[in-house]
């Protein structure tokens, strides 16, 4: 209790009177189980908190009810103003209990939600906050079927939010209450509307001033409202910025717009971050500011190996680091938003981004996707819209998916689609719709663009058959606005297996995965037709459905510790700022034929390869991919490489009859011999 008094002190102190004040209110939380039968052994736990933070480790993902205990002491003096909570983030049916009396229920395990308080405290004493928390699966809570882990908890910050009796509304769809709408953004001007919700007891009118700052500071736009209705509805402001800096992935420039609420000599303030641009979509083309930028994307789903789903500040900088070294431009938030903090970085650096919407569908035969309930569509409405609205101010956002490879069988899930199509078009008409979709049928129409996931070369034909897929896609849907998905899973250790053999659930090397996106990426590297490519995934992450408990698609390992072959294939396409030499194999140092051809991946240059000191002839195979000679090599083989001034180098043991483990082989020297 005194760290309960103390913090109230605290609070109390740095509040200035007039004035809106946060708090974060992320520690002090005693965690159990509703299946404890009391709280007495709680443990205590600090926000972002997930009951499942390692469930590769232990197996299995935990599904059931949290409870999270925490009291405050509230200052009377804050009688006479409004106090809101926020959680950025609960899996995924939330319940906020206030001494004892319920305060409200989010259904939604991706997005931010608010409730106000004000009326359940009592202020100068203490309080409790119960907070009950379940990621049971739900059929009417999407989404319903997914490969990834959805791990239980408050597994977001929270905070406190103290304003006037009259203020911006931190109540609208999880939002700040200040929406930016854009219409027009050219070289001479930016137009288009500030909604501002609004929100106050017992008052029925307020001032309301705004203003644009540039990101030099310059103040490029202001309007004062004398006499603003407080009637419920948002109030709407036009603007105009004469001559703006439009944001890109080159220069991603920033705009502040500010709010402030007046009334009785008190104020509300309120600022958001946005950026002036134009997006359009065409037939191989998605143009910013009327210029085309080839998306080079990657997927990007919620979790990695120390923290699971309860990704910090760090986490995402450092993710976003491992992208931008790659050389992608363009993120694709799989299943659902991430944390506001990514897209606040991705809008600072120039980072393009996908976010979806929960109507998803797995690989598992057994799920259903789409229930055909009311309860299940307005569902999945309600986190569409708090989608939208709470990142639509995101410049870096640059389009809405709506589904992710469902099959229209049994229930018709087409109107549903076009309902979530029409509604994110109303909500935020710059922005195109996109969907993911492996089957054909009219489903594929309904979203303004389309990216094909295809997996052609893996599980059946070869990557060569991708050729034929393109020249189809030219004949009859070069009118379509398409892009393409491919990924493949690949173990680093596992015992390699032809390319042409069927994979298993058990054997998936990393060597079947690297070559089966160097054959996508040779096919695709002339390509005019698609105005994107999105490799799957840029890390490996949880799924209990997947062996060994982790979905193995990631271009680097779940712990971000090793990057695999296919991810210097990228580096070397798409970085072109900073050089790539890399010999593929490395993690299969043990072979058993003597007969080896190697595979260098090269931006830098034509490669040089020696092996044992002698030259290997290397020959250009596709874009920054290079191939040598085959060579028969016989014990320790010293490998080497060189293009301009990169270096890169490996060892390989070559063991066609390995003794016994009590009689170990000693290697020999390497003896290179090219064959015809």
């Amino acid at each position: 209790m005194k760290r309960d008094i103390l913090l109230a002190l605290l609070l109390f102190w740095a509040l200035p009177l007039g004035a809106r004040e946060i708090y974060p209110l992320n520690e002090g939380w005693r965690f159990f189980y509703a299946s404890e039968p009391n709280s007495d052994n709680a443990r205590f736990v600090t926000l972002p908190h997930s009951w499942n933070n390692n469930p590769t480790a232990e197996g299995s993902l935990r599904e059931t009810t949290g409870l999270y205990q925490n009291d405050l002491r509230i200052p009377a003096e804050w009688a006479s103003k409004r106090v809101f909570i926020r959680f950025y983030g609960a899996q995924n049916v939330t319940d906020l209990f206030v001494n004892g009396r319920h305060a409200g229920e989010h259904r939604g395990g991706a997005t931010a939600f608010t409730f106000e308080i004000t009326d359940r405290l009592r202020f100068g004493t203490d309080n409790s906050l119960l907070v009950i928390v379940s990621n049971a699966a739900r059929t009417n809570v999407l989404p319903t079927s997914a490969e990834m882990n959805f791990y239980g908890g408050l597994y977001r910050e929270a905070e406190l939010i103290v304003t006037e009796r009259t203020a911006v509304s931190p109540l609208y769809l999880g939002t700040d209450g200040v929406l930016v709408h854009q219409r027009t953004a050219t070289r001479e001007k930016a137009e288009g509307e500030l909604e501002i919700h609004l929100t106050s007891k017992n008052e029925t009118a307020c001032t309301v001033a705004v203003d644009i700052t540039a990101p030099d500071g310059r103040k490029v736009f202001a309007d004062r409202i004398m006499h603003a209705k407080l009637d419920g509805r948002p109030l709407k402001i036009a603007y105009t910025v004469p001559n703006p800096q439009l944001w890109s992935p080159e220069h991603p420039d920033l705009y502040k717009v500010n709010v402030e609420v007046s009334k009785n000599g008190r104020s509300d303030r309120v600022s958001v971050r946005t950026g002036f641009r134009q997006i359009k979509a065409t037939p191989g083309a998605l143009l910013l500011n009327g210029r085309n930028i080839p998306v080079r994307g990657v997927v990007l789903y919620h979790d990695n190996a120390l923290s699971a789903g309860t990704l910090t500040a760090a986490d995402y900088d450092l993710d976003l680091e491992e992208i931008r070294t790659l050389g992608a431009n363009a993120l694709r938030s799989a299943v659902m938003p991430h944390a506001r903090h990514l897209y606040d970085r991705c809008d600072e650096t120039g980072m393009l981004v996908w976010i979806d919407t929960p109507l998803q569908r797995a690989q598992f035969l057994s799920d259903a996707a789409y229930y055909a309930t009311a309860a299940f569509e307005q569902n999945g409405l309600q986190q569409l819209q708090e989608i939208v609205a709470q990142n639509l101010n995101h410049p870096s956002v640059v389009m809405w998916g709506i589904f992710s490879r469902l099959r229209n069988t049994g229930d018709d899930v087409r109107p549903y689609i076009r309902k979530l199509h029409d509604a994110a078009r109303t909500l935020d008409p710059s922005r195109p719709t996109v969907a993911v979709s492996d089957k054909n049928g009219d489903i594929n129409f309904i979203t303004e663009m389309i990216v094909w996931r295809q997996a052609v070369g893996w599980a059946k034909g070869h990557p060569h058959d991708l050729h034929i897929w393109l020249e189809q896609l030219g004949k009859s849907w070069s009118h379509l606005r398409s892009a393409i998905q491919y990924g493949a899973p690949g173990v680093i250790g596992h015992a390699s297996v032809p390319l042409h053999n069927k994979p298993t659930t058990h054997r998936m090397p990393e060597e079947r995965q690297t070559l089966f996106h160097e054959e996508y990426a040779r096919c695709l590297q002339n390509d005019s037709l698609l105005w994107g490519v999105w490799v799957e995934n840029m890390f490996d992450f949880g799924s209990v459905r997947g062996h060994n408990g982790t979905n193995a698609m990631g271009l680097m390992t779940i712990d971000r510790r090793r990057r695999k072959d296919a991810y210097y294939l990228y580096k070397a396409m798409w970085n072109k700022e900073e050089p790539t030499l890399h010999i593929a194999g490395k993690h299969s140092s043990h072979r058993t034929s003597p007969q080896q051809t190697f595979r260098v991946y090269s931006s830098a240059g034509e490669p040089l390869m020696t092996i044992g000191g002698d030259t290997v002839r290397l020959t250009r195979y596709a874009d920054c991919q290079y191939r040598s000679d085959t060579v028969t090599l016989t014990g320790r083989a010293e490998v080497k490489v060189r293009a301009g001034k990169l270096r890169d180098s490996t060892t390989v043991l070559i063991d066609s009859a390995p003794a016994p483990k009590s009689s170990p082989v000693l290697p020999q020297t390497a003896n290179p011999q090219k064959t015809n």
